[in-house]
């Protein structure tokens, strides 16, 4: 039961802040971002926000400085729009995990050991 209250806080979270950084904040360092995932703590307290972002390097570290810098704003704007009794604080984070992804296939491929498109 607890599970699935940290899950439906979080897809709160995350729907409500993509909305607020496409209408609202207007940081130029943050630009096109997208976030991908929000894992709520258990006790509601703490939320950790995984974004990407179309930016490498040095970009996607101005683009986590932006965020981080506009976490005491998004957390007011969440405390408006979502009627909850408690806001987690927010950490933003890059997500990886295409990359991550990529990486592995590319690495497979190079190895020989990935299946044929087709089934063969």
């Amino acid at each position: 039961m607890e599970f699935a209250r940290t899950d439906r806080v979080g897809d709160l979270l995350k729907e409500a802040l993509m909305e607020l950084l496409l209408k609202e904040v207007k940081d130029p360092r943050i630009g096109f971002t997208t976030i991908t995932a929000v894992r709520v703590s258990a006790d509601l307290r703490h939320a950790d926000v995984y974004f990407v972002t179309h930016e490498t390097g040095e970009g996607r570290q101005r683009t986590l400085e932006g965020l981080q810098s506009a976490r005491s704003y998004l957390r007011g704007a969440l405390g408006r729009r979502l009627h909850l009794r408690r806001i987690p604080d927010l950490s933003f984070f890059v997500d990886e995990t295409l990359e991550q992804s990529f990486r592995i296939h590319e690495i497979l491929k190079s190895l020989g050991t990935e299946a044929e498109p087709d089934g063969q």
